[in-house]
C-alpha cells in the first residue's frame, strides 16, 4: 500500500466521521457537505416505511434541515429527533477499496443509539470521489437491517420525500 492509498483512506474516514458527527448533531451543512454536488442519498432494500432518495447537495441539505425545522403541527421537540433526546451512530467495520486515484467504494456496517440504547443499525454501501484534497460521497446507499420493537427513529422516513 502507497502513502497516497493510506492517505487516501484516512480522507475517506475522516468524512464517514463528519457525515455522522454532523447529522446526530442536525450541522445539516457540514453534513450536506459530505457529499459532490450531485451526490445522491438512498436507501436500499427498504420496506416501505424507510423508502427515501436525495439528488444533489441542495436536496440533502433541504431533508436534513427539516430535521432541524419540522412542519407546523408535527408534535416534535426541538431539542429531540423523532422522540429520542440524543442519537449517535457509530460505526464499526469498514472496507474501503480504492478503485481509481480519484474513486473508491465503502462498505460500512453502523449502529444507531439513542435513549433505548441500540436502535437501529444496518450498512452503509458508498461510493467516494476525489475532489481537490477532499473525498466526498458520490453515491451513499443507506440499508437498515434491524430495528428495536421500541425504536425511536423508525418514523424518521416521514421527513423524507418519495
Amino acid at each position: 500500500m502507497t502513502l497516497d492509498e493510506l492517505l487516501a483512506r484516512e480522507a475517506i474516514r475522516d468524512t464517514m466521521a463528519k457525515y455522522n458527527v454532523s447529522g446526530d448533531r442536525l450541522k445539516a451543512e457540514d453534513f450536506a457537505a459530505c457529499f459532490t454536488e450531485d451526490g445522491i442519498l438512498q436507501s436500499e432494500r427498504a420496506p416501505g416505511d424507510f423508502i427515501f432518495r436525495y439528488v444533489g447537495r441542495a436536496a440533502i441539505l433541504e431533508w436534513q434541515n427539516r430535521w432541524r425545522n419540522p412542519e407546523p403541527g408535527r408534535e416534535q421537540n426541538h431539542d429531540t429527533v423523532q422522540g429520542a433526546r440524543f442519537v449517535r451512530h457509530n460505526l464499526s467495520t469498514c472496507k474501503i477499496d480504492l478503485t481509481s486515484p480519484t474513486t473508491a467504494s465503502a462498505r460500512t456496517y453502523w449502529v444507531a443509539w439513542t435513549d433505548i440504547g441500540p436502535d437501529h443499525s444496518g450498512v452503509y454501501l458508498d461510493n467516494f470521489q476525489r475532489i481537490g484534497e477532499e473525498w466526498l460521497i458520490s453515491l451513499r446507499r443507506v440499508r437498515r437491517d434491524w430495528a428495536a420493537p421500541n425504536s425511536l427513529f423508525v418514523p424518521a422516513s416521514e421527513n423524507a420525500v418519495r
